[in-house]
């Protein structure tokens, strides 16, 4: 069963996804892309499309509520097809500021606005089209069948369910007897997606039948937990939180030399900038629970630099003896 890595805004970048792909991650997914962001010429929306040596399969995922934008956003994608296997369109994103616009998980609530969606994307692109979504916009009003009849009848090859409704956002249980159902119900393959965090979360939720399961933000914590929990060894088996972060960093370092070179002219943060908020996003969960954690992430507020940066990865240790 493949593993894949969820979309995540601000953590599913390039360096990140290369990192889960060393994890043993069979698919990544891009960070959410703004159609209207690349509909009206965005560069750092642009941005959010490069992709780096190293990283596996990638899928590139768009929200957005408007016909043409999300059309425009597709033949985008379109452009720069050798370097995703799929585009997927997200309706399950609760957040209130993308809601708000009638994008991400707003979509659940209109399942024929689903299907216009889907269309636009079909027909402007060759990459095959999927879909993200929740069970329905509450536990008491399910919306999993309308929603994949359909993305069916917009030319869909595939949905990402999150066994949740949106109202549940990423709490409380998990509804795999209707996942269960929905499996049955589509006539195209249908990834689970919900808190899968050890090997007892992966088989209740492969026992509905799902042709994938896609792990989010246990991930962030833990980018080998593909490998781990198909019971294989990794690129990142065995290392410790800091020879991880390194790892991460080079990655990051990496991305950003690759960035100025393909965008010249454009605004692409110096590496101070650019090491320090990335890094300060990711440290701390690599470091999280461990002695001396809360200390360290007192030191994470103080990063400005790269070389602030490599003065908390050396001093890790002493950290996490404290």
């Amino acid at each position: 069963m493949k593993l894949c890595l969820a979309p995540l805004a601000d953590f599913t970048d390039a360096p990140f996804r290369r990192l889960c792909s060393e994890g043993g991650a069979d698919l990544c997914y891009t960070e959410m892309v703004s159609a209207a962001g690349l509909f009206y010429g965005s560069g750092p929306t642009r941005r959010m499309m490069d992709t780096m040596p190293g990283e596996g399969p990638v899928v590139c995922q768009i929200f957005g509520s408007d016909e043409r934008e999300i059309a425009f956003a597709a033949r985008e994608v379109e452009k720069l097809a050798d370097r995703f296997v799929g585009l997927n369109l997200n309706a399950g994103c609760p957040m209130p500021r993308i809601m708000r616009t009638g994008a991400g998980a707003k979509l659940v609530e209109d399942p024929e606005k689903v299907h216009r969606l889907l269309k636009a994307m079909v027909e402007n692109t060759s990459l095959p089209v999927t879909l993200k979504t929740r069970l329905g916009p509450h536990r008491s009003e399910p919306k999993i069948m309308e929603l994949i009849d359909a993305a069916e009848r917009a030319g869909a090859k595939g949905l990402v369910v999150h066994a949740r409704s949106t109202g549940q956002k990423h709490g409380g249980p998990l509804n795999l007897e209707l996942l269960a159902e929905a499996v049955r119900h589509a006539k195209v393959p249908v990834v689970g997606n919900g808190s899968v965090k050890t090997d007892a979360d992966l088989k209740a939720m492969a026992a509905t039948g799902v042709a994938g399961v896609m792990i989010g933000r246990a991930a962030l914590a833990n980018p080998g937990i593909f490998a781990e929990l198909k019971g294989e060894t990794s690129a990142l088996t065995g290392l410790a939180p800091e020879q991880l972060a390194e790892r991460h960093l080079g990655h990051v370092l990496e991305f950003r030399r690759l960035q100025v070179a393909w965008h010249p002219g454009e605004c692409i943060p110096d590496e101070d900038a650019v090491a320090a908020a990335k890094m300060r996003t990711h440290l701390f969960r690599y470091f999280s629970g461990r002695p001396g954690s809360t200390k360290l992430r007192g030191r994470l507020c103080e990063m400005h630099t790269l070389s602030d940066v490599r003065a908390v990865l050396s001093s890790a240790l002493d950290f996490m003896h404290l």
